[in-house]
């Protein structure tokens, strides 16, 4: 572990851009050239080193930038990657579509896979230099609005707080704070609905046209080829949301209709959603400090590569996990492929999110750790999205047997908590990703048309839901909370994918423990050596695309909860 660097030690380093290009033409030479087996083996050894070096490089200022979104040092980083990118993948697709044409390409597949070869050629159909000016606009869209959120101030109880921080008061058990901070967060973003709407608005557009002068009619087929999806499509996403409104929505109605009996309510508003009982959300017993020496103690406990894991984690800081000002929301984890070691973020308000949030990377880090030592190649180390999200889910139900390190006594109502919590997310999911199919069939479409399309998503999905009078909730712009839908287009239904996923790994741990354990070890070892399907029948699960899938997950479920 010693060549494993602190993280704050690391710099970042831009590269030289005509150096870079000077390397790429020197490659494709020298492989046009190759006469043997051994002599390309050789060369994509060394294209992969290059290529683990620039991601490093590039992950390593996107870091940055979150973790100091009005840092100017940093900005300028981003912003260099951002428009070199679009010149590196070009690169990188030369020498792909190489590879897709050797004549040794049998006896590559039989070495790497085949899936790396359909990988390819998908990735061969996501970019051209001709939709490089539109790259770098989005880049610095998406920037914009990571800055945006990430610099509003709300104004409650006499102290200023942000997005993150705040949300260690909408779970409070009191009515009255709950409704108060999300009043309060109404009032600090309703200013910014215009600059909201025309950042998404000016996505869209330039999204629809990289899909026209890729050859589409619309930018979904593109935007589902950079999700790397080789199995699967928007007809059997659609087919998966039909069984959702169906199988799920009932339940989460149940759910909500016992947590309204609970709270002494006549109905139910916004700001209840995120409590079950009176006295609202089970919170970790300590601060931050004191959850990573209970995270040490509970990954020890776990036995195998947990333990080393963490500890190699802990000792060499990749871990970010204190909530601040201008540090960017949410949570993640990335891989810095040079060092095969990844990188968490997160923003810990002292609420029970902190313990899902931190175990939900931690399976991502765990995962890409394991798969960076024994996977040949970069683009195994993770696997496509929806595959990559079983990870960091199924661990957040894997640890349950060890809350009682970070929530004593109140254990078992987190426990019952997060397991409807995760029921009740899929529905929401899918009406983000129904939203974004909606939003790119009319890219066209004025900003009240987008939020009518909200609208109609949330009847079909969130039937319960009610804003209480908050009105720029009640006008459809819920969805500009959801950084995804700005960043990562269709990337949000992967979530409900996986999660379908993980509640098959937590029915079988508390059947067999042991054997789940060890098909959660063998997922992660595989990293993305097989599509998301491909995955799921290696390791034994139901797909979460065929009948009857989510109707067990579901009623099994049902029953735990007692709402059958």
């Amino acid at each position: 572990m010693s060549s494993i660097p602190q993280f704050s030690s690391l710099v970042v380093e831009q590269p030289d851009p005509v150096q870079l290009a000077n390397a790429s033409v020197k490659r494709l030479e020298k492989w046009d050239q190759t006469a043997s087996l051994s002599e390309s083996l050789e060369l994509i050894r060394e294209w992969q080193q290059d290529r683990a070096e620039y991601q490093t490089r590039a992950s390593l200022a996107y870091a940055r930038l979150a973790l100091d979104t009005e840092n100017e040092t940093a900005k300028a980083d981003k912003y260099f990657f951002d428009q070199l990118a679009p010149d590196v993948k070009e690169q990188n697709l030369k020498m792909i579509r190489r590879l897709l044409s050797s004549e040794h390409r049998t006896v590559l597949e039989s070495h790497f896979g085949s899936h790396i070869f359909a990988t390819w050629d998908l990735e061969t159909q996501t970019f051209a230099p001709r939709i490089g000016d539109e790259e770098r606009s989005i880049s610095e869209l998406v920037n914009r609005y990571s800055e945006l959120m990430a610099a509003i101030r709300i104004d409650f109880e006499g102290q200023e707080w942000t997005y993150s921080t705040i949300r260690s008061r909408t779970g409070d058990s009191s009515r009255s704070v709950r409704e108060g901070a999300q009043r309060a967060i109404h009032e600090a973003t309703l200013p910014h609905q215009e600059e909201l709407d025309s950042l998404y608005d000016q996505l869209t557009t330039l999204r629809a046209e990289m899909g026209r002068k890729m050859g589409h009619d619309s930018f979904t087929p593109l935007g589902y080829a950079r999700m790397g999806r080789t199995d699967y499509g928007p007809s059997e996403v659609e087919i998966f949301r039909a069984q959702v409104r169906e199988e799920l929505v009932p339940l989460c109605s149940r759910i909500y209709q016992r947590r309204t009996r609970a709270l002494g309510l006549d109905s139910l508003r916004f700001w209840d959603e995120s409590v079950r009982d009176r006295q609202g959300e089970p919170r970790p017993k300590g601060d931050r400090a004191w959850m990573v020496d209970r995270a040490s103690e509970m990954f020890d406990q776990m036995g195998g590569d947990f333990g080393p894991f963490f500890r190699m984690m802990r000792n060499h800081e990749l871990m970010d996990l204190d909530s601040r000002p201008g540090k960017k929301g949410g949570g993640f984890c990335m891989d810095l492929p040079t060092h095969r070691v990844p990188f968490i973020f997160a923003n810990f308000v002292g609420t029970q999110a902190d313990v899902k949030v931190f175990t939900h990377e931690c399976g991502h880090a765990y995962q890409n750790w394991q798969a960076s030592r024994v996977q040949p190649l970069l683009e195994y180390r993770w696997p496509t999205s929806e595959a990559a999200e079983i990870h960091s889910m199924a661990l957040e139900f894997l640890t349950h047997p060890y809350m009682e390190l970070f929530f004593q006594e109140d254990a078992d109502r987190f426990r019952e908590s997060h397991l409807e919590q995760s029921l009740l997310f899929i529905p929401y999911g899918c009406a983000v990703d129904h939203f974004q199919h909606m939003v790119y069939a009319e890219p066209s479409a004025s900003p009240n048309d987008r939020a009518a399309m909200w609208k109609e998503c949330e009847r079909l999905y969130l039937p319960h839901r009610n804003y209480g009078g908050l009105s720029y909730l009640e006008s459809g712009r819920f969805w500009q909370r959801q950084r995804h839908i700005y960043r990562y287009p269709f990337y949000y239904i992967d979530y409900c994918l996986a999660q379908t996923v993980a509640l098959q790994f937590w029915h079988r741990a508390r059947l067999d423990r042991t054997k789940t354990m060890e098909e959660y070890e063998e997922l992660c070892r595989q990293g993305g050596s097989m599509p998301f399907t491909g995955l799921l029948k290696h390791v034994g699960f139901e797909n979460p695309f065929e009948s009857g899938t989510l109707e067990s997950v579901v009623r099994t479920a049902a029953d735990v909860l007692d709402l059958t």
